[in-house]
């Protein structure tokens, strides 16, 4: 795709806090496309698949969340920026920017990790028509692969908490390759995570208000057997938060895909095509069908 159809914007939540993202167009597009990301994914990680989607026939919004790559600003550490925030601030922001650059387009949404979590915090989320749920699962380390386990309990509790007391945030250091974290949002992501119920449980206080019983537009889950992390149990798990929204669940091994492997992330990555067509397929159905 020729660089020209591709603008980086800056928009404000409705808290305030500017973000930073980039539209993709190309010629005589009829729908439009969300990418949220997953925590500590920069957006640029999302390019190839943001340019492909543009390519079908989309006009796409990738963006960075609040604190995370180009809408990172001031001292992380004293940012007091929290998981929810994402979800109840800056995906319905990003929804009305995407909705004021694709006028009178269908918008759907292609959401990877922790951008398929908040729906329900969104108090717009009825603009989107459909979601795509790639690798989204929940945190909640009992339902993830045994072999990654220690890795993710050292997360919690070695290496984040000496992050934490070190530099006052999340410092891309041991097995953290991600983007620096702040420290209220990762101590609300450790929390969850030693749960079943994951936020589930905090639906009456941190979580509240929300509109989870209230999303309806279908979901559909892409999840894969190498991945660690979105396994069929937190897959299961997460669309749970979505009562009435109709949902499934679909298996792709990388054989299917044509790469030896997936992982957590890398069904984002460029050479998954395969993958993205079907996905693209998906998003172009319409709902009454």
């Amino acid at each position: 795709m020729d660089s020209q159809w591709v603008t980086t914007i800056h928009f404000a939540a409705s808290d305030g806090w500017m973000l930073e993202g980039d539209i993709y167009s190309g010629p005589k597009p009829t729908f439009a496309v969300l990418i949220s990301a997953g925590t500590g994914f920069p957006r640029r990680f999302y390019h190839e698949l943001a340019k492909y989607l543009a390519e079908k026939g989309a006009v796409v919004l990738n963006y960075d969340y609040r604190g995370i790559g180009g809408s990172r600003a001031g001292d992380l550490a004293t940012s007091g920026i929290d998981y929810p925030d994402w979800g109840r601030f800056d995906m319905p922001a990003a929804v009305d920017a995407l909705e004021a650059a694709a006028p009178e387009l269908p918008i759907t949404h292609v959401a990877h990790s922790v951008g398929g979590h908040f729906l329900g915090l969104m108090p717009n989320h009825v603009k989107i028509a459909r979601h795509a749920f790639v690798s989204v699962g929940t945190g909640f380390w009992g339902v993830h692969h045994l072999k990654n386990i220690p890795m993710e309990l050292s997360f919690w509790w070695g290496i984040g908490g000496y992050s934490l007391l070190r530099y006052g945030y999340i410092k891309p250091i041991g097995g953290w390759q991600g983007e620096p974290l702040p420290p209220k949002l990762f101590k609300t992501w450790r929390r969850w995570s030693q749960r079943r119920a994951y936020f589930q449980s905090e639906f009456k206080t941190t979580m509240a208000p929300h509109h989870y019983d209230s999303v309806t537009a279908p979901i559909r889950s892409w999840i894969f057997p190498d991945d660690p992390i979105a396994t069929p149990a937190a897959a299961a798990d997460l669309l749970s938060s979505y009562p009435s929204a109709p949902s499934e669940i679909i298996m792709r091994s990388a054989s299917e895909i044509g790469v030896r492997r997936i992982g957590h992330e890398g069904a984002v990555r460029k050479g998954r095509e395969v993958l993205w067509a079907e996905i693209v397929e998906w998003l172009k159905t319409p709902n009454d069908t």
